[in-house]
C-alpha cells in the first residue's frame, strides 16, 4: 500500500508534468529530454548506493523512509514552480528518493515475507504499484477537468498520497531485527562480492537480456498513434496494458511460489514474443490492443519473479547489494534497449522495432532454457 499511495502521487504529476513545462512555463522539448534523462540516470547510480548502504548498516527502513520521504517532500514545489530551476530541483530531488529507497524496499519485502510466499509479496507490491499507475493520471485527469486546467491545484492534491505513504510506511512496517553480534563489513568487497553465487550473476544476465527485449512502453503509445487511434483515445494504451498487469501480478506472483521459476519465465518471453510479433504485424486497432493485453501479461508474469528470484539467490546480508546492482544492470540495459528501438522505428519501421524485441525475446528464452536443463 505505500507503493500504491506513492505512485498515484507521482503519476499525478508526472501524467502532466511534460504538459505544464512546455504549455506553462514555457521551456523546450528538448530541456525535458535531458531533464527526464539526467532524472533516471540519478535514479539507477543511487539504487546501487542505497543497497550498499542498508546491507552495510543491517537496516533496510530507515533508507527506505528516508527515499520516500524524500520523494513526498518534493512534491509542493511542482505546484509552486514558476521557473525551470524549481521544476527541475524537484524533478532531481524525487529521483533521488526513488534511487534511495528501490533497493532497500526490494530487500524489505524480502525480509519481511517467508520464503515460501516472496512470489506471492513481490507480485502484490508489483500489482498495486501498477494500479497507482492508472489511478494516478486517471485522477489528474479527473481533476483537470474539474478544476479548469489548473495544474498546481492537481499537484497540489497530489502531496496527500504522498504523506500517507510515508506515514504508512513509518508506522505499519516493522523491520526484522539484525541479529545480535553481527559484525558490519563492506559490502562492495571482493570477498562479499565472492558470497554473490553464479546463479545470482545469471539472474542478471537474463534480467538484462529480457530487458533489452521489452523496452520503453512508450513504444506502444507511438504504435497506437501510428497506427491512426483517436489521438484523444491514446492514452487509453497505457491504461489498458497498466490493468492487464496489475490483474496478473499477483495471481502469477502466486504461482512463482509453487513452480519452477525458470519456466515459468520462459513462459513470460513467449508471451512477449507473441506481444512483439502481433505489435509488427497488425493494421487495425484490435490487433494493437491484443498486442497490448499480451504485453501487461508479460510483465505481470515476469517483473514479480524476477525479483523473487534475485532474493532467492542473495545471502539475506547482501540482498539490498544484490538488488542495487540488478535494477543498475536493468535500468542501463532498457535506456540502451529505447535508444535502438527508435533508431530501428525511425529508420527501418514499427516492425523491425517489434521483431527486434522478439529476437531478443528469444534469445533470452535460449539462455533460459539453457540453465533449466
Amino acid at each position: 500500500f505505500v507503493s500504491l499511495l506513492m505512485d498515484i502521487s507521482s503519476e499525478m504529476i508526472h501524467a502532466l508534468l511534460p504538459l505544464f513545462m512546455v504549455g506553462t512555463l514555457g521551456m523546450g522539448v528538448a530541456l525535458v529530454g535531458l531533464l527526464e534523462g539526467l532524472a533516471e540516470a540519478t535514479a539507477l547510480i543511487l539504487k546501487v548506493c542505497s543497497g550498499v548502504i542498508s546491507d552495510w548498516f543491517g537496516r533496510r527502513k530507515p533508507l527506505a523512509v528516508l527515499g520516500y520521504g524524500l520523494g513526498a517532500a518534493t512534491k509542493p514545489l511542482f505546484a509552486l514552480a514558476s521557473g525551470p530551476g524549481l521544476i527541475f530541483t524537484a524533478r532531481l530531488l524525487d529521483r533521488v528518493g526513488k534511487g534511495m529507497r528501490g533497493a532497500p524496499r526490494d530487500a524489505l519485502v524480502a525480509d519481511i515475507a517467508p520464503p515460501e510466499q516472496r512470489g506471492a509479496a513481490f507480485g502484490l507490491r508489483q500489482s498495486l504499484d501498477t494500479v497507482g499507475a492508472f489511478v494516478g493520471p486517471s485522477l489528474a485527469v479527473a481533476l483537470m477537468l474539474l478544476w479548469a486546467n489548473d495544474f498546481r491545484a492537481v499537484f497540489a492534491v497530489a502531496v496527500v498520497p504522498a504523506l500517507l505513504a510515508v506515514l504508512l510506511l513509518m508506522v505499519g512496517v516493522r523491520e526484522p531485527a539484525r541479529p545480535a553480534g553481527a559484525a558490519r563489513s563492506n559490502p562492495i568487497s571482493r570477498a562479499n562480492l565472492k558470497r554473490l553465487p553464479r546463479a545470482y550473476w545469471w539472474v542478471v544476465g537474463v534480467g538484462a537480456v529480457f530487458t533489452l527485449a521489452r523496452f520503453s512502453e512508450a513504444f506502444l503509445v507511438l504504435r497506437a498513434e501510428q497506427l491512426g487511434m483517436a489521438l484523444a483515445a491514446v492514452p487509453l494504451v497505457m491504461v489498458a496494458m497498466n490493468v492487464v498487469y496489475s490483474l496478473t501480478a499477483y495471481p502469477f506472483g502466486k504461482l512463482s511460489d509453487r513452480v519452477s521459476h525458470q519456466r515459468l519465465l520462459l513462459a513470460g518471453l513467449a508471451v512477449l514474443v507473441a506481444a512483439d510479433v502481433v505489435l509488427a504485424v497488425s493494421t487495425h486497432w484490435v490487433g494493437l490492443l491484443l498486442g497490448v493485453a499480451l504485453w501487461g501479461v508479460h510483465m505481470g508474469m515476469t517483473q514479480g519473479l524476477l525479483a523473487a528470484m534475485v532474493a532467492a539467490q542473495a545471502p539475506a546480508d547482501l540482498r539490498g547489494t544484490a538488488f542495487g546492482f540488478f535494477n543498475l544492470v536493468s535500468g542501463v540495459a532498457l535506456l540502451a534497449a529505447s535508444v535502438l528501438a527508435g533508431l530501428l522505428w525511425q529508420y527501418l519501421g514499427p516492425a523491425w522495432t517489434f521483431g527486434a524485441g522478439a529476437a531478443f525475446s528469444v534469445l533470452a528464452m535460449a539462455a533460459v532454457a539453457w540453465r533449466a536443463d
